[in-house]
């Protein structure tokens, strides 16, 4: 999942942030792809709109 779709799904960085209980600094570290454990978050909050990557990164 990358951070411009969850960003427009929740239309904007600020209510992104709000609905995960984060700080929009944090939202703003994240680059292009979300933290895993933030993507599972993402779509729990949003019934499965927003889908985790089954895959993970090599980081």
């Amino acid at each position: 999942m990358n951070r411009a779709d969850a960003i427009k799904h929740f239309k904007g960085i600020t209510p992104l942030a709000k609905a995960l209980g984060i700080t929009y600094e944090a939202v703003r570290q994240w680059g292009d792809e979300i933290p895993q454990l933030r993507q599972y978050q993402l779509e729990l909050l949003t019934n499965g709109q927003l889908k985790a990557d089954t895959k993970q990164s090599a980081a």
